[in-house]
């Protein structure tokens, strides 16, 4: 079975994953083979040729890192090891038997160019011992690169928990046989560097996380016209100027009529966005392909009775901001649903649907899509989308630029207009959180929701199959 390279394990699952491959004839040795080796070409390529402190823990991560050393050596690096334990597994035993260099004391402290972080893998759940900690951080003010293998020590790999304050940040962190939940969840992401990945054929684990990658969106067919692209109605409310920018946004994804529906008609409409005043009698046309209901919506009576004409529509809809809030349990209409919450509006809804709110950001999405049987995409520095069904998708560090205000706003109206384009709810969720990251990556530092919404369509391009 060929490997995954997309899918995102905890911890158990990798240990399953490592077994299963041992099980079906690859030795245990021969695993570190390839992931110490991958390290040490890492630390040999990154550092060019420099220098290199390998810092060894006691158990496999620290036996990968002896590899690494003996393949530093073979290319005339050189090497300082620090056995900071001393190993404990076979494979981590063999491994240091092999490395034919000097093994140090964890008295020694050198200066140098790359540290090798070798010390702790995926499996830590404890902070690192007083004396580890100190090691680790001295050794780090010491080298001017930084290389974590597998995980920064002293990070928990299935919550991104950092399990002691003041660890270190990391040049590059290489992944060793799947991407692990910390890899892309805060606090513990913006430790890593860059992310590069080893393969050591772990085949796919059924139920397996999956990192957000570049969709594959083809052009509309050659006979296609508006209402066959879809037809998306954006419900405003009392501030239409969010619902506006919804609507730029929407207009730019391949949605081929995007609608206003709105109180009153606000200024600054484009002309080539259609404003209906007319009330929400639109909600009934039977071309309607998706809604999009909450951005500006407001928290009152009007607002709350907007939303239910909206969901008794029964269409595809992708629920935002205020809408989040009023929603509740018995809301009417069973099509296929979005709801697009960040920290505040999620403990909203936790409690509106009776849920605890306890757990990682992963688990509570997943709780409550099954409890609203709904597409949830938990925004923020480390957003995750979650299916009623199990299955997950998490999303690489975007921009950090995003963090302005409307760009929640953008993110809805494109998630909108991939889902009037194919009705898919969960796909839909993806595409629209990998072309509001794109459009932040074509934008640059310091830019407006306005600028946003309107590099929504370079993204969509640089996504097209």
């Amino acid at each position: 079975m060929p490997a995954d390279l997309a899918q995102v394990l905890d911890v158990a699952a990798m240990r399953g994953a490592e077994a299963a491959l041992i099980d079906g004839g690859t030795p245990a040795q021969a695993l570190m083979e390839v992931a110490g080796r991958a390290l040490g070409e890492w630390a040999r390529r990154l550092g060019c040729g420099r220098s290199v402190t390998v810092l060894c823990g006691p158990g496999n991560n620290g036996g990968d890192g002896y590899v690494a050393a003996r393949h530093l050596m073979e290319h005339g690096v050189s090497v300082n090891v620090i056995a900071a334990r001393a190993p404990t597994t076979p494979e981590a035993m063999t491994a240091c038997s092999l490395y034919k260099g000097e093994v140090h004391g964890p008295g020694f402290l050198p200066r140098g160019d790359v540290l090798l972080d070798c010390l702790f893998g995926s499996g830590l759940s404890r902070p690192l011992p007083d004396d580890l900690f100190a090691l680790l951080t001295g050794l780090a003010e010491s080298h001017s690169l930084r290389i974590a293998a597998d995980l920064p020590s002293g990070i928990e790999a299935d919550s991104g928990a950092v399990l002691n304050p003041g660890l270190p940040a990391f040049d590059v962190t290489v992944a060793l046989g799947a991407w692990k939940h910390a890899h892309f969840a805060m606090p513990a992401a913006p430790l890593m560097g860059a992310l590069r990945l080893v393969d050591i054929g772990v085949a796919a684990v059924p139920g397996a996380a999956r990192v957000l990658g570049k969709p594959s969106i083809t052009p509309p067919a050659a006979d296609a016209h508006k209402y066959r692209r879809g037809l998306l109605a954006v419900v405003a409310g009392a501030m239409p100027g969010a619902a506006l920018l919804c609507a730029e946004a929407a207009q730019r994804s391949g949605a081929g009529y995007v609608k206003l529906l709105a109180p009153t008609r606000p200024e600054g409409v484009p002309p080539s966005l259609v404003c209906d005043v007319t009330g929400l009698g639109a909600l009934g046309d039977p071309r309607l392909a998706a809604i999009l209901v909450g951005p500006g919506l407001g928290r009152d009576a009007e607002a709350a009775a907007r939303l239910t004409a909206a969901l008794a529509a029964d269409r595809p809809v992708v629920i935002d901001a205020d809408a989040l809030v009023l929603l509740r349990p018995d809301s009417p209409g069973t099509a296929p649903r979005v709801l697009t919450p960040h920290e505040g509006e999620m403990a909203a809804l936790e409690t509106a649907f009776g849920l605890p709110g306890k757990g990682t950001r992963r688990a509570r999405a997943a709780a409550l899509a099954q409890a609203a049987q709904a597409i949830v995409l938990l925004k923020g520095a480390d957003s995750l989308i979650a299916s009623p069904g199990g299955a997950v998708t998490v999303s690489p560090r975007p921009s950090a630029w995003l963090s302005v205000a409307g760009s929640g706003d953008v993110l809805a109206g494109i998630i909108a207009s991939r889902l009037a384009v194919h009705g898919d709810a969960f796909l839909a969720a993806q595409e629209g959180l990998w072309i509001h990251g794109e459009a932040a990556r074509h934008c640059g530092p310091a830019f407006t929701a306005g600028d946003l919404a309107a590099a929504t369509g370079y993204a969509l391009s640089a996504a097209l199959s």
